[in-house]
């Protein structure tokens, strides 16, 4: 470290001899870096690792200032300044032996070592989270080696038709991510939040996003119209732009709010269900088969009378119904207009070759089946979410349902990366039997499910186990010697995709770069660690986290590790809804006492207030502090606190879960979609410092926070619903006396 800063001051003309006691701290000047511009590379069969030249390394220069120099003896000036000359040129020919006996001991297969290919295509995958235009379907960011040219082309896929697809080998993805996954307890979304997702999942190629239930709340139905006249409106230079699709039970009221809401977007979907179990039927809906297929008829037909010529209809536990009662009731909604068929297995109860039976079964004895695209829709209660769904596939379904990281009602449904990765890389051997040559393909492009994965976990709060297949923390990893050897000798023996194919960087931790993160690294060095643990933030969450960092960074010695990084990134998602911002803190506490807090906090109005309160410890007392100057009222249904890493020093991460007290200032009621029941959101957040008590005001803040902006943006939709009522009575009682006063009908 001596040597290292001493060149560093020579080459600029300071004297690095002067003593301690008179050298001035020095300070990186604030210059912020022009990056290249970002990718969006495709997987196009590049699921191996590839040579990449030194050359294409990159390395940033950080700029110093420094005082004027302090005098030393002529002398003794020039004797230091030989010795680390010295000194300077020995590291640098011991850095060309340690290079030139790396290469002398390479694999006789000649490939580059992981952390020239890792510098390589890591150039080639940046995306462009940063940039609010669609992507380019054909245009190489400049600097890029046209090498990786073929990894910027978007994959084709098949003109978007209601009901038809004109390449049976192709299958459509729909992403249920914003509707189904976001049922999971604890995930709730803003509507920011959502909108957000909805765009990376355009980057990412799906061919339609339900974005949500708009019955269910007037945040839901102002969330899916967001994502309707926004995502649903930015066309892709390629010509793709996502199906927008909202989801309603069947009834008037429900496929109305849906439809409304999705209307805006060039490719509107309402997507209606109700069951067809006899167990749901006889004890949920209380209604006799014929009285179900009277009510999926008239829903069908009500949502084509409102325009609508995309309509998905979906029979409720399909999984668990009678084939002959299936049989009839889609083929009614069939002839009524519908023309997608999902058949859910609701409860995650079949077998894969069961539910592959069933999907054979219906395509071919339900009337007019040719007319539609069957779809599968699996829930994960026994594991077997993916491989029923790709069961489906099998036997002719060429419309997948499944979310981000497998999340969703109770074990979550199927995974997206799962399916998709399963098709990519079998789809063209492992699925003959179905309609079509029994090469099935998708129009994915994969190196954007890490940072999909990564987005949705964040903004849900809930993260991904260490072993979760494809998007994993452990996924690529290897602690085995014998997988070691292997690894060292092929990568493919033990891997068979790369983490570049879905847009995980190895990066240098793992090729051994060495690069330690502390308090003098710079923006670049930060922003680049987290392109290459895989996320894509724009410049001004970047900056935040880059802040958080560098505070971080000044207590925890050592440095900070890519798990310390990652928490921050979560520490920093609550602030796309900041309201109210933790500016103090200072508590009181001890085994004599009562424990105290002060807490002084900046409200949405720019004022800081400050309250002092007592607890039953620390953080109850902080939080009595908040709940005062905020004025909510919430019960605290969940608090978790975990030490990223080791070490008395180590970063902690705090996640609380609340709910607005039944009845109080802030009552938040939402609609289930699949049971109709109404009851208190949830609200999730999350904060991380090396001070617990700081952690835990700053997750519970982050929850607040939503919580509040939820309500501000329901307040508002319910008070436009009410100016609308208000115009629309006033017109209909001037019709009226223009009647009354004519005397007779015009």
């Amino acid at each position: 470290v001596r040597l290292r800063g001493s060149a560093r001051t020579l080459s600029e003309g300071a004297n690095p001899f002067s003593p301690p006691w008179t050298r001035h701290r020095r300070h990186r000047c604030r210059h912020r870096h022009r990056h290249r511009p970002d990718s969006h590379p495709s997987l196009l069969n590049h699921f191996w690792p590839k040579h990449v030249s030194a050359g294409e390394q990159q390395v940033s220069r950080t700029h110093w200032t420094h005082p004027p120099c302090v005098y030393t003896p002529p002398l003794l000036d020039t004797f230091r300044t030989q010795t680390m000359r010295i000194l300077f040129n020995s590291a640098v020919a011991c850095a060309l032996l340690l290079s030139a006996s790396t290469s002398a001991f390479a694999p006789p297969n000649g490939r580059a070592s992981s952390s020239v290919r890792a510098f390589g295509v890591r150039s080639a995958l940046r995306s462009t989270a940063e940039s609010s235009a669609p992507p380019s379907s054909t245009g190489v960011p400049d600097g890029i080696n046209p090498e990786y040219a073929p990894l910027y082309q978007r994959k084709s896929r098949p003109e978007y038709v209601p009901g038809k697809i004109s390449d049976p080998d192709y299958v459509r993805i729909f992403d249920t991510t914003l509707r189904d996954g976001e049922q999971s307890p604890g995930a709730t979304l803003t509507s920011s939040e959502k909108l957000e997702i909805a765009r990376m999942l355009a980057k990412l190629g799906v061919d339609v996003i339900e974005a949500g239930f708009p019955i269910a709340s007037p945040d839901d139905f102002d969330a899916v119209r967001q994502i309707a006249d926004v995502v649903g409106n930015e066309v892709f230079e390629d010509g793709y732009v996502p199906v927008i699709c909202g989801l309603s039970r069947a009834n008037e009221k429900d496929i109305k709010r849906a439809w409304d809401a999705v209307k805006g977007a060039r490719r509107p979907r309402v997507h209606t269900f109700i069951a067809t179990s006899k167990i749901h039927m006889e004890t949920k809906l209380c209604k006799t088969p014929d009285e179900v297929v009277d009510i999926a008829v008239n829903a069908v037909t009500y949502a084509k009378g409102l325009g609508c010529e995309d309509i998905e209809f979906s029979p409720e536990d399909a999984g668990r119904s009678d084939p002959e009662f299936l049989y009839r009731i889609l083929g009614e909604v069939i002839k009524a207009g519908a023309t997608t068929l999902n058949i859910p297995d609701t409860t995650g109860w079949n077998m894969p070759w069961e539910f592959g039976g069933l999907i054979k079964m219906l395509r071919e004895n339900v009337p007019g089946a040719e007319n539609v695209v069957f779809s599968t829709h699996c829930q994960n209660d026994l594991g077997l979410a993916t491989a029923n769904s790709l069961a489906g596939a099998q036997n002719g379904a060429r419309q997948l349902e499944c979310t981000i990281n497998g999340i969703g009602e109770r074990a979550g449904n199927a995974s997206l990366e799962e399916v998709v990765m399963s098709l990519a890389l079998k789809g063209s051997t492992q699925f003959g039997g179905g309609p079509g040559t029994g090469k099935l393909y998708t129009a994915i492009n994969p190196v954007h499910i890490t940072p999909t994965s990564k987005m949705v976990a964040e903004y849900t709060g809930m993260k991904c186990q260490p072993h979760k297949a494809i998007v994993g923390a452990n996924a690529f990893q290897h602690e085995s010697g014998i997988h070691q050897d292997g690894m060292i000798k092929n990568k493919s023996t033990y891997e068979i995709m790369t983490p570049e194919s879905i847009g995980l960087m190895r990066g240098d931790a793992q090729s051994g770069a060495g690069i330690v993160l502390g308090k003098h690294s710079g923006r670049n060095a930060v922003g680049t660690r987290l392109k290459e643990l895989g996320y894509d933030l724009e410049p001004e969450k970047l900056n935040a986290v880059f802040a958080r960092f560098k505070e971080v960074a000044e207590k925890k010695k050592g440095g900070l590790e890519d798990e310390d990084l990652e928490a921050l990134v979560t520490d920093q998602a609550g602030l796309v809804n900041e309201l109210w911002e933790v500016t103090g803190l200072h508590v009181s506490t001890g085994m004599s006492g009562i424990p105290t807090a002060t807490v002084t906090m900046m409200g949405p109005d720019g004022v800081e207030r400050y309250v002092a309160a007592t607890g039953t410890g620390p953080v109850d007392a902080v939080y009595k502090a908040i709940d005062q100057i905020t004025g909510v009222s919430v019960n605290l249904l969940s608090y978790s606190l975990a030490s990223v890493t080791e070490g008395i020093q180590a970063l902690a991460t705090t996640r609380v879960m609340i709910s607005p007290k039944t009845g109080g200032p802030n009552e938040s009621l939402s609609t289930n979609a699949q049971s109709g029941i109404t009851m208190e959101k949830k609200f999730s957040g999350a904060g991380s410092d090396t001070d617990i008590v700081v952690a835990s005001a700053r997750a519970y803040t982050s929850a607040l926070n939503k919580l509040l902006s939820w309500n501000v943006r329901r307040k508002e939709m319910e008070s436009q619903e009410e100016d609308d009522s208000v115009a629309n009575s006033a017109i209909s009682a001037g019709n009226a006396e223009v009647t009354v006063v004519g005397g007779h009908q015009p």
